[in-house]
């Protein structure tokens, strides 16, 4: 498994709490949200302007919920599994 690293912050990216493919998520989900905001508040007026600051902010939650379940790397669910691992010590009677 690889790490990617950026070669002047000699650590992985990070942005508020966002890590590298969920902060391009959330940054596309404020501008959706700025753009549909944009749109309906042309018909509707403020209220269009409310969904779409909605939109934005329910898409932000969304990657942080993403982020949080999914992870950045794939890895594999242990559901249902026993996992039994020997001890380290061996204790003297």
């Amino acid at each position: 498994m690889e790490f990617f690293l950026y070669k002047s912050l000699k650590k992985p990216l990070v942005f508020f709490g966002f890590k590298d493919k969920y902060i391009y998520y959330a940054v596309g989900g404020v501008a959706l949200g700025f753009i549909i905001g944009t749109i309906i508040s042309s018909f509707i007026g403020i209220i269009g302007t409310i969904i779409g600051f909605l939109f934005s902010g329910a898409s932000v939650w969304y990657a942080l919920r993403l982020q949080n379940t999914k992870g950045l790397y794939n890895k594999t669910n242990n559901i249902g599994e026993i996992h039994i691992f020997p001890s380290r010590y061996k204790y003297k009677k």
